[in-house]
């Protein structure tokens, strides 16, 4: 989708005192009734370009493909559209090897690219926003419930955005939203006994869309 480049710019500037990198805007059908929301882009991502479609974009594939729900009727997001890093230094013989992998987003971090979200869920005005994981699900709720306790389970409830870009505030706005709770794809890495549950949630998020949609 379409997005003001001063919009874009305004957003990466907010970002530049943090560890990050790239810029990823999102993908898939920008007239979608149902917005996918993640954490942050990986690696692959700022390399293909597009959400999801590095090792956890192919669980979410899986799951979304058991359930009948394409990629091409929804369109994905994140709270931040840079990749957050850490440096890890490790000693190998004489030589330190220098890397720096993936980490979760600070609060600051998702402030900062809080006005390019708020836009997109503006403009695709869906009828249901899937959170993918906690970092989204509390970035638009406020919230910090378990994902083990609030997963599948739709709710309706208006979402936070930013008050202004010098207060940094985000506030309520007034417009409710179907919104569905979902485990990051990426947890089943660390605990593959969530993938029957992710599963079933994916079942239970088609329904409510042929339900919603239809």
């Amino acid at each position: 989708m379409d997005i003001p480049q001063a919009l874009i710019d305004t957003c990466k500037k907010r970002m530049e005192p943090y560890p990050a990198e790239g810029f990823l805007i999102g993908g898939g059908n920008p007239y979608a009734d149902v917005l996918f929301v993640g954490e942050a882009p990986g690696e692959h991502e700022l390399i293909s370009k597009q959400p999801f479609t590095g090792r956890a974009g192919k669980e979410l594939d899986k799951f979304l493909e058991s359930a009948g729900i394409s990629r091409e009727d929804v369109y994905i997001t994140s709270a931040v559209r840079s990749r957050p890093y850490k440096i890890v230094r490790k000693q190998k013989g004489e030589e330190v090897v220098i890397k720096r992998p993936n980490r979760k987003p600070t609060k600051k971090e998702i402030i900062a690219h809080a006005p390019i979200l708020d836009y997109q869920i503006e403009k695709i005005d869906p009828t249901i926003i899937v959170t993918l994981g906690g970092v989204a699900y509390e970035r638009l709720t406020g919230k910090k419930d378990k994902m083990t306790e609030i997963h599948g389970e739709a709710q309706k409830t208006k979402i936070l955005k930013l008050k202004n870009t010098k207060d940094n505030t985000l506030v309520y706005g007034m417009k409710e939203y179907i919104l569905f709770p979902f485990f990051h794809p990426a947890s089943v890495f660390y605990n593959r006994k969530l993938e029957e549950m992710i599963y079933e949630d994916a079942k239970a998020l088609a329904a409510l869309i042929q339900h919603e949609t239809s």
